[in-house]
């Protein structure tokens, strides 16, 4: 099954475009800022998403990557 049909495979895809969109926005500001609207949107609303709330995504890229590395 691919990574998606699974809710790890899930929740890691959404941490990861979450993490790259922020950084991303943070290296290149007028990339993501001139798309906030239509399917491009998506992703500078993950890049607010990571700005306001990093405490707790980098606690989820944390606790995704203890449980990666314990899982196998």
């Amino acid at each position: 099954m691919t990574a998606i049909f699974k809710f790890d495979g899930l929740l890691l895809i959404l941490l990861l475009l979450i993490c790259t969109c922020t950084y991303v926005r943070a290296q290149f500001p007028a990339l993501l800022d001139r798309n906030k609207h239509g399917f491009l949107g998506a992703f500078w609303k993950m890049a607010r998403v990571g700005e306001r709330l990093s405490p707790y995504v980098a606690l989820a890229c944390l606790a995704m990557a203890i449980k990666i590395l314990l899982h196998k």
